[in-house]
Protein backbone atom coordinates (compact mmCIF):
# COMPACT_ATOMS: atom_id res chain seq x y z
CA UNK A 1 0.00 0.00 0.00
CA UNK A 2 2.96 2.48 0.53
CA UNK A 3 3.99 1.37 -2.90
CA UNK A 4 0.90 2.64 -4.38
CA UNK A 5 0.70 5.63 -2.94
CA UNK A 6 4.52 6.79 -3.79
CA UNK A 7 3.14 5.75 -7.57
CA UNK A 8 -0.31 7.52 -7.32
CA UNK A 9 1.20 10.78 -6.12
CA UNK A 10 3.90 10.58 -8.99
CA UNK A 11 1.21 9.43 -11.50
CA UNK A 12 -0.88 12.79 -10.16
CA UNK A 13 1.61 15.06 -11.15
CA UNK A 14 1.43 13.37 -14.69
CA UNK A 15 -2.12 13.77 -15.22
CA UNK A 16 -2.08 17.40 -13.78
CA UNK A 17 0.29 18.24 -16.31
CA UNK A 18 -1.81 16.68 -18.80
CA UNK A 19 -4.85 18.77 -17.29
CA UNK A 20 -2.10 22.16 -17.84
CA UNK A 21 -0.84 21.05 -21.54
CA UNK A 22 -4.15 20.19 -22.41
CA UNK A 23 -5.46 23.55 -21.76
CA UNK A 24 -8.30 22.20 -19.54
CA UNK A 25 -7.51 23.41 -16.57
CA UNK A 26 -10.78 25.24 -16.46
CA UNK A 27 -12.55 22.49 -18.16
CA UNK A 28 -14.45 22.65 -14.40
CA UNK A 29 -14.82 25.64 -14.05
CA UNK A 30 -15.69 26.08 -10.38
CA UNK A 31 -14.74 24.02 -7.28
CA UNK A 32 -15.70 21.90 -5.59
CA UNK A 33 -18.37 21.17 -7.71
CA UNK A 34 -17.26 21.18 -11.94
CA UNK A 35 -20.10 23.37 -12.74
CA UNK A 36 -22.32 25.71 -11.20
CA UNK A 37 -25.46 22.79 -10.97
CA UNK A 38 -22.86 19.46 -11.26
CA UNK A 39 -20.79 17.51 -9.48
CA UNK A 40 -19.42 15.97 -12.57
CA UNK A 41 -18.62 17.13 -15.61
CA UNK A 42 -21.50 17.62 -18.37
CA UNK A 43 -21.38 17.36 -22.25
CA UNK A 44 -21.08 21.35 -22.54
CA UNK A 45 -17.77 20.94 -20.44
CA UNK A 46 -16.35 18.87 -23.32
CA UNK A 47 -12.84 16.62 -23.32
CA UNK A 48 -11.62 19.73 -21.13
CA UNK A 49 -14.22 18.53 -18.94
CA UNK A 50 -13.45 15.04 -19.32
CA UNK A 51 -9.91 15.49 -18.50
CA UNK A 52 -9.88 17.87 -15.37
CA UNK A 53 -13.01 15.75 -14.02
CA UNK A 54 -10.94 12.50 -14.11
CA UNK A 55 -7.82 14.40 -12.54
CA UNK A 56 -10.22 15.23 -9.61
CA UNK A 57 -11.28 11.90 -9.79
CA UNK A 58 -7.38 10.54 -9.65
CA UNK A 59 -7.45 12.62 -6.12
CA UNK A 60 -10.22 11.14 -4.73
CA UNK A 61 -8.38 7.38 -5.35
CA UNK A 62 -5.55 8.96 -4.02
CA UNK A 63 -7.30 9.64 -0.51
CA UNK A 64 -8.50 5.90 -0.82
CA UNK A 65 -4.96 4.32 -0.93
CA UNK A 66 -3.88 6.92 1.97
CA UNK A 67 -7.14 6.20 4.16
CA UNK A 68 -5.99 2.10 3.02
CA UNK A 69 -2.01 3.03 4.31
CA UNK A 70 -3.16 4.78 7.47
CA UNK A 71 -5.04 1.97 8.80
CA UNK A 72 -2.99 -0.65 7.41
CA UNK A 73 -0.15 1.10 9.67
CA UNK A 74 -2.91 2.03 12.72
CA UNK A 75 -3.51 -2.06 12.94
CA UNK A 76 -0.23 -3.58 12.64
CA UNK A 77 0.85 -5.64 15.44
CA UNK A 78 3.50 -4.02 16.90
CA UNK A 79 2.31 -0.80 15.82
CA UNK A 80 4.86 1.43 14.72
CA UNK A 81 4.35 4.96 15.27
CA UNK A 82 6.65 6.54 12.78
CA UNK A 83 4.69 4.55 10.22
CA UNK A 84 1.37 6.05 11.55
CA UNK A 85 2.49 9.46 11.77
CA UNK A 86 3.86 9.57 7.87
CA UNK A 87 0.65 7.67 6.72
CA UNK A 88 -1.28 10.50 8.74
CA UNK A 89 0.61 13.57 7.25
CA UNK A 90 0.45 12.05 3.30
CA UNK A 91 -3.62 11.03 4.17
CA UNK A 92 -3.87 14.86 5.67
CA UNK A 93 -1.93 16.33 2.68
CA UNK A 94 -4.40 15.10 0.20
CA UNK A 95 -6.89 17.08 1.13
CA UNK A 96 -4.85 19.72 1.91
CA UNK A 97 -3.87 19.17 -2.10
CA UNK A 98 -7.40 19.04 -3.12
CA UNK A 99 -8.16 22.92 -1.63
CA UNK A 100 -4.96 24.10 -2.91
CA UNK A 101 -6.11 22.40 -6.62
CA UNK A 102 -9.30 24.33 -5.80
CA UNK A 103 -7.86 27.99 -5.22
CA UNK A 104 -5.93 27.54 -8.54
CA UNK A 105 -9.58 27.01 -10.22
CA UNK A 106 -11.09 29.77 -8.19
CA UNK A 107 -7.87 32.17 -9.24
CA UNK A 108 -8.11 31.24 -13.19
CA UNK A 109 -4.79 29.23 -12.46
CA UNK A 110 -2.59 31.73 -11.07
CA UNK A 111 0.82 30.64 -11.88
CA UNK A 112 1.86 31.12 -8.58
CA UNK A 113 -0.51 28.88 -6.68
CA UNK A 114 -0.32 26.43 -9.90
CA UNK A 115 3.43 26.24 -8.58
CA UNK A 116 2.32 26.09 -5.10
CA UNK A 117 -0.41 22.61 -6.09
CA UNK A 118 2.98 21.15 -8.14
CA UNK A 119 5.02 21.56 -4.94
CA UNK A 120 2.79 20.14 -2.29
CA UNK A 121 2.68 17.22 -4.21
CA UNK A 122 6.79 17.15 -4.18
CA UNK A 123 6.32 17.15 -0.20
CA UNK A 124 3.60 14.20 -0.04
CA UNK A 125 6.03 12.19 -3.10
CA UNK A 126 8.95 12.57 -0.23
CA UNK A 127 6.43 11.67 2.53
CA UNK A 128 5.37 8.08 0.83
CA UNK A 129 8.49 7.47 0.00
CA UNK A 130 9.51 7.64 3.12
CA UNK A 131 6.78 5.56 4.30
CA UNK A 132 7.58 2.48 1.72
CA UNK A 133 11.24 2.49 2.76
CA UNK A 134 9.97 2.36 6.42
CA UNK A 135 8.21 -1.20 5.16
CA UNK A 136 11.94 -2.18 4.52
CA UNK A 137 13.35 -1.01 8.06
CA UNK A 138 13.78 -1.41 11.61
CA UNK A 139 12.80 1.53 14.30
CA UNK A 140 16.02 1.52 15.76
CA UNK A 141 17.99 5.10 16.77
CA UNK A 142 19.15 6.33 12.96
CA UNK A 143 23.29 5.29 12.40
CA UNK A 144 25.37 6.77 9.89
CA UNK A 145 26.63 5.26 7.48
CA UNK A 146 28.96 7.61 6.00
CA UNK A 147 30.96 10.47 7.45
CA UNK A 148 30.23 13.73 8.60
CA UNK A 149 31.17 15.71 5.52
CA UNK A 150 29.70 13.13 2.98
CA UNK A 151 26.68 13.71 5.64
CA UNK A 152 26.95 17.61 4.48
CA UNK A 153 27.40 17.00 1.08
CA UNK A 154 24.40 14.57 0.66
CA UNK A 155 22.02 17.68 2.60
CA UNK A 156 23.55 20.15 -0.09
CA UNK A 157 22.89 17.70 -3.05
CA UNK A 158 19.09 17.52 -2.29
CA UNK A 159 18.58 21.12 -1.55
CA UNK A 160 20.16 21.66 -5.07
CA UNK A 161 17.63 19.26 -6.00
CA UNK A 162 14.81 21.12 -4.22
CA UNK A 163 16.23 24.42 -6.64
CA UNK A 164 16.00 22.35 -9.71
CA UNK A 165 12.19 21.50 -8.84
CA UNK A 166 11.72 25.49 -7.57
CA UNK A 167 13.44 27.31 -10.72
CA UNK A 168 11.42 24.39 -12.74
CA UNK A 169 8.08 25.72 -11.40
CA UNK A 170 8.63 29.38 -12.20
CA UNK A 171 10.18 28.55 -15.71
CA UNK A 172 6.81 26.76 -16.02
CA UNK A 173 5.03 29.82 -14.97
CA UNK A 174 6.70 32.03 -17.28
CA UNK A 175 5.90 29.63 -20.12
CA UNK A 176 3.05 29.48 -23.17
CA UNK A 177 1.35 26.23 -21.46
CA UNK A 178 -1.02 28.02 -18.93
CA UNK A 179 -3.17 25.25 -18.33
CA UNK A 180 -5.85 28.04 -20.42
CA UNK A 181 -5.52 29.94 -23.06
CA UNK A 182 -6.92 33.04 -21.11
CA UNK A 183 -4.15 32.57 -18.20
CA UNK A 184 -2.05 34.93 -16.82
CA UNK A 185 1.75 34.08 -16.69
CA UNK A 186 3.81 35.14 -14.16
CA UNK A 187 6.04 38.15 -16.46
CA UNK A 188 9.45 37.09 -16.23
CA UNK A 189 11.48 36.44 -19.08
CA UNK A 190 11.19 32.96 -19.77
CA UNK A 191 14.67 32.59 -21.47
CA UNK A 192 16.36 33.96 -18.25
CA UNK A 193 14.73 31.60 -16.23
CA UNK A 194 15.33 28.68 -18.20
CA UNK A 195 18.99 29.66 -18.32
CA UNK A 196 18.97 29.65 -14.31
CA UNK A 197 17.21 26.49 -14.33
CA UNK A 198 19.89 25.16 -16.18
CA UNK A 199 22.31 26.56 -14.31
CA UNK A 200 20.90 24.76 -11.14
CA UNK A 201 20.83 21.33 -13.35
CA UNK A 202 24.45 21.56 -14.26
CA UNK A 203 25.02 22.12 -10.31
CA UNK A 204 23.00 19.45 -9.44
CA UNK A 205 24.95 17.08 -11.81
CA UNK A 206 28.10 17.80 -10.50
CA UNK A 207 26.69 17.51 -6.83
CA UNK A 208 25.61 14.23 -7.72
CA UNK A 209 28.61 13.45 -9.50
CA UNK A 210 30.93 14.13 -6.47
CA UNK A 211 28.29 12.45 -4.09
CA UNK A 212 28.78 9.10 -6.27
CA UNK A 213 32.42 9.23 -6.36
CA UNK A 214 32.60 9.81 -2.36
CA UNK A 215 30.36 7.02 -1.39
CA UNK A 216 32.88 5.01 -3.23
CA UNK A 217 35.71 6.02 -1.89
CA UNK A 218 34.78 5.41 1.98
CA UNK A 219 33.18 2.09 0.80
CA UNK A 220 29.35 3.00 1.47
CA UNK A 221 28.16 0.50 -1.54
CA UNK A 222 24.55 1.31 -1.00
CA UNK A 223 24.13 4.93 -1.15
CA UNK A 224 26.59 4.79 -3.93
CA UNK A 225 23.92 2.53 -5.74
CA UNK A 226 21.45 4.96 -4.79
CA UNK A 227 23.05 7.83 -5.87
CA UNK A 228 24.18 6.33 -9.18
CA UNK A 229 20.06 5.96 -9.84
CA UNK A 230 19.78 9.40 -8.85
CA UNK A 231 22.90 10.12 -11.45
CA UNK A 232 21.06 8.28 -14.36
CA UNK A 233 17.83 9.97 -13.85
CA UNK A 234 18.83 13.14 -13.86
CA UNK A 235 20.95 12.92 -16.81
CA UNK A 236 17.86 11.68 -18.58
CA UNK A 237 15.94 14.28 -17.33
CA UNK A 238 18.28 16.60 -18.50
CA UNK A 239 18.19 15.26 -22.03
CA UNK A 240 14.37 15.43 -21.86
CA UNK A 241 14.99 18.85 -20.84
CA UNK A 242 17.25 19.87 -23.47
CA UNK A 243 14.96 18.50 -26.08
CA UNK A 244 11.66 20.59 -25.18
CA UNK A 245 13.63 23.74 -24.99
CA UNK A 246 14.82 23.24 -28.45
CA UNK A 247 12.02 21.73 -30.11
CA UNK A 248 9.81 24.61 -28.92
CA UNK A 249 7.95 22.76 -25.92
CA UNK A 250 6.08 20.07 -27.58
CA UNK A 251 3.34 18.94 -25.31
CA UNK A 252 4.39 14.64 -25.05
CA UNK A 253 7.99 16.10 -24.42
CA UNK A 254 7.01 18.47 -21.56
CA UNK A 255 4.57 15.30 -19.80
CA UNK A 256 7.80 13.47 -20.01
CA UNK A 257 9.70 15.87 -18.12
CA UNK A 258 7.26 16.37 -15.24
CA UNK A 259 7.14 12.57 -14.79
CA UNK A 260 10.91 13.59 -14.90
CA UNK A 261 10.76 15.99 -12.06
CA UNK A 262 9.20 13.49 -9.84
CA UNK A 263 11.66 11.04 -10.17
CA UNK A 264 14.49 13.38 -9.85
CA UNK A 265 12.95 14.40 -6.59
CA UNK A 266 12.14 10.92 -5.62
CA UNK A 267 15.76 9.85 -6.11
CA UNK A 268 16.80 12.85 -4.28
CA UNK A 269 15.14 11.91 -1.43
CA UNK A 270 16.02 8.32 -1.30
CA UNK A 271 19.85 9.45 -1.29
CA UNK A 272 19.26 11.44 1.97
CA UNK A 273 18.02 8.82 3.46
CA UNK A 274 20.38 5.94 2.47
CA UNK A 275 23.20 7.47 4.30
CA UNK A 276 21.77 6.11 7.26
CA UNK A 277 20.48 2.68 8.77
CA UNK A 278 17.73 1.79 11.25
CA UNK A 279 18.87 -1.32 12.87
CA UNK A 280 16.54 -3.46 15.31
CA UNK A 281 16.05 -1.52 18.83
CA UNK A 282 18.10 -3.24 21.32
CA UNK A 283 15.53 -5.74 23.49
CA UNK A 284 14.08 -4.12 26.43
CA UNK A 285 15.64 -6.15 29.63
CA UNK A 286 12.87 -8.16 31.57
CA UNK A 287 13.04 -9.44 35.02
CA UNK A 288 14.52 -12.71 34.40
CA UNK A 289 17.24 -11.17 32.88
CA UNK A 290 17.58 -8.56 35.00
CA UNK A 291 17.86 -11.14 37.95
CA UNK A 292 20.41 -12.84 35.78
CA UNK A 293 23.00 -9.71 36.04
CA UNK A 294 25.81 -10.37 38.88
CA UNK A 295 25.25 -8.76 42.17
CA UNK A 296 27.86 -5.65 43.06
CA UNK A 297 29.47 -5.44 46.40
CA UNK A 298 28.89 -2.47 48.49
CA UNK A 299 31.44 -0.70 49.08
CA UNK A 300 32.69 -0.55 52.89
CA UNK A 301 32.41 2.83 54.84
CA UNK A 302 34.69 3.68 56.91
Amino acid sequence: MALASLIANIALVVTGAAVRLTDSGLGCPTWPKCTDASYTTTSAMGVHGVIEFTNRLLGIALFVVAVACFVAAWQQKPRRRRQVRLSLLILLGIPGQGVVGGITVLTDLNPWVVGLHFLLSMALIAAAYALWLSTAEDDGAPVSLVPAPLRHLTVLTVLAAAGVIVLGVVVTGSGPHSGDHGAKRNGLDPAAISQAHADMVFLLLGLTVALWLSFRAVNAPAPARVALTLLVIELAQGLIGFVQYFTHLPVAVVAAHMLGAGLVWTGAVAVLLAIRDRPAPPPAPTASTTAALPATDPVPSR
